[in-house]
């Protein structure tokens, strides 16, 4: 059973939830009275509650989300409040269907987006993985940490070719190293409040590290918010580089480390957003006509199920009129059809901009 002390947290929090008039978080939306008194007293293999699942969203009623999976069993113990969510985010990802098993495609119809070189300033493809047999970040002991970090920094040290680089533990990191990080915006910092709310930032800097081949296009975040985060990118629209390496790299820590993945949700991941695919396919694009009205810009993209974001990702504005255009939709469709509908977008949304007057 369930603590009293815990019950008493998540009456409190329910209650601060209800009353929050201008909470927009798709947990207010999702979590009623029936649904909470049906899972304030359940707990996970490991003893994860609903406490684990809601508190970012409580303590931060400006979520847009509002729910985190403190291990892969969450989905299933708290489903009642899961699937409503995941349903909602993804566009219809109802509690009947089903993610289909993972699928590159065919490379040849991935293109540059860009090959003029006059609206893209850069192209990037990320996809987060949960290692098989670790519970996620809330969850995880701190000699969980040092054992994934070895695990992974192995691999990567290993890695040749065009992605071969060097590992950075943030453990013992010198200020030099750490400066240079900073300034290509290549690390991520402890301090996030929605992550911290959470309790994914326990034991830190433990077990986190950034890798980086020697050319700067391909990078891997350790434990920052999910196990691992695999990223591609590069100046310029081409999609098909960008990808193409994503693919081969992801395909090579596979090999050596399997991936937590369930038969009905895809990859298991932290973030229910990031289920399914845990693709995110995204260019950093200059659109100035049909970005003069930034609501009409957020129209013409959702047509496409893309998402506008500032420059520099969630909660931030627009820097030189840039802006960052990505997929919406993770699940319920495979890898290439996510990047393809990234791709398909952005190539309607130049079309419509050389045409605006």
């Amino acid at each position: 059973m369930v603590d009293q002390a815990t019950l008493d947290k998540l009456e409190a929090g329910f209650k601060k939830l209800q009353e929050a008039t201008d909470c927009k978080s798709l947990l207010k939306k999702h979590l009623t009275k029936e649904i909470f008194d049906s899972l304030k007293n359940k707990k996970t293999a490991l003893g994860a509650t609903l406490l684990d699942v809601i508190q970012s969203g409580v303590e931060n009623l400006d979520s847009g989300v509002g729910i985190y999976a403190p291990d892969a069993d969450s989905y299933n113990v708290f489903a009642e409040l899961f699937n409503p969510i995941i349903d909602d985010y993804h566009g219809g990802f109802k509690a009947t269907d089903k993610h289909p098993p993972t699928d590159f495609g065919n490379m040849d119809t991935i293109v540059n987006v860009d090959p003029a070189g006059e609206f893209v300033v850069s192209t990037r493809v990320r996809c987060g993985r949960s290692l098989k047999g670790y519970s996620f970040n809330p969850c995880l002991t701190e000699a969980n940490y040092k054992e994934m970090e070895e695990k992974v920094s192995k691999i990567l040290s290993g890695m040749e070719g065009e992605l071969k680089g060097t590992y950075y533990p943030l453990t013992g990191m010198d200020k030099t190293t750490q400066q240079k990080l900073i300034d290509d915006h290549f690390l991520f910092k402890e301090g996030d409040r929605f992550l911290q709310a959470a309790n994914a930032c326990r034991y830190w800097p433990t077990g986190r590290g950034i890798f980086h081949n020697d050319a700067k296009t391909f990078l891997v975040w350790s434990n920052e918010e999910d196990h691992l985060r695999i990223i591609s990118m590069q100046k310029g629209g081409d999609l098909n580089a960008v990808f193409q390496r994503l693919v081969n790299a992801v395909n090579i820590i596979e090999s050596k480390l399997p991936f937590s993945r369930d038969d009905r949700l895809g990859f298991l991941t932290f973030c229910p957003t990031n289920l399914g695919t845990t693709i995110r396919a995204s260019v950093h694009i200059a659109l100035p006509k049909l970005a003069k009205d930034k609501k009409v810009l957020e129209d013409i993209a959702a047509k496409f199920n893309l998402q506008v974001r500032g420059t520099r990702g969630e909660h931030t504005e627009s820097e030189g009129g840039v802006y960052d255009i990505s997929n919406k939709r993770r699940m319920g469709l495979t890898e290439y059809e996510a990047v393809k509908e990234m791709q398909d977008g952005i190539l309607e949304m130049i079309k419509m901009e050389k045409a605006a007057a």
